[in-house]
């Protein structure tokens, strides 16, 4: 591996880590409250991705780096790089979870790759995890985790285009409390996402950032309910930061075996792109 960042990270690949999990009814309520999801009750179906609000990342709050993530060094490698973004993600869904259900989750590092960017360097941690019910494997999911340092001004990446004729629009209300509330049933700490002073004097960010899952699950929720079918595959990768001031919409495309999507804003930039493969009829 090239070590652009001078530290030789090879020895974290292959790592694994094992979590167990139960997403309850008092879970699946504030999920719903939250999100808009249906709570249900104990043995029905998790609404997609709602396992993101079971794995949570129950460290000791003194175990919080200043961004209020989890310091590295443990599972994850020491990355001397400032700024953490979950930059996007596949999963694959084989068989649902349940509400009340004991869940376990397998995962590995599957790759660690440093690039040179335009701003500096880049640390692209790649995670694999399996999320099983009992002894059934349920979800097979990718997470791409990005490191790189904080920049002295905020410079937005080159925007991307909504679609001009989308087959699916919906607007969205992002408002201070949705993002305080999602943070809550992720519990993560970042302060990007609840503290705005922070958000601005630290990390150089113009306003609170709209949590790439949490715009993630407000795309394929619409997906769903705009098309009515069961998905299969679902992923999805952010693109340019969406804040607390901006007018969020959901953007939807038809394809021949599911949707492109995207949030951004109506006459201006994508934020998170997205793409569904639905369940064969």
């Amino acid at each position: 591996m090239q070590t652009i960042l001078k530290t030789d990270f090879t020895q974290w690949i292959g790592r694994t880590q094992q979590d167990h999990a139960v997403f309850d009814q008092s879970a699946a309520a504030r999920h719903a409250a939250t999100v808009g999801f249906d709570a249900g009750r104990a043995g029905a179906v998790m609404p997609l991705l709602s396992h993101w609000c079971a794995f949570t990342p129950n460290v000791d709050t003194t175990e919080l780096s200043n961004d209020g993530h989890p310091k590295l060094g443990g599972f994850l490698p020491p990355v001397h790089l400032e700024r953490r973004m979950w930059a996007g993600g596949t999963l694959t869904f084989h068989a649902p979870l349940h509400i009340g259900a004991r869940l376990t989750r397998h995962s590995e590092i599957k790759s660690i790759t440093e690039k040179e960017g335009a701003n500096g360097p880049m640390l692209f941690v790649s995670l694999a995890h399996a999320i099983f019910e009992d002894d059934r494997l349920c979800v097979e999911e990718t997470q791409d985790i990005v490191y790189l340092n904080i920049p002295q001004v905020f410079v937005p990446p080159k925007p991307k285009p909504v679609p001009s004729t989308p087959d699916m629009i919906e607007a969205v209300a992002v408002t201070e409390p949705l993002l305080f509330r999602f943070s809550a049933i992720t519990f993560n700490a970042h302060r990007i996402h609840y503290d705005l002073p922070y958000a601005k004097s630290v990390e150089k960010y113009p306003g609170l950032v709209v949590h790439g899952p949490l715009q993630a699950m407000l795309l394929l929720r619409a997906a769903i309910r705009h098309s009515g079918r069961d998905v299969r595959q679902f992923q999805f990768r952010g693109i340019h930061p969406m804040f607390h001031f901006d007018d969020m919409h959901l953007f939807g495309e038809t394809t021949e075996d599911g949707m492109k999507l995207c949030t951004g804003l109506v006459d201006g930039h994508q934020g998170m792109q997205a793409t569904t493969i639905w369940e064969e009829k």
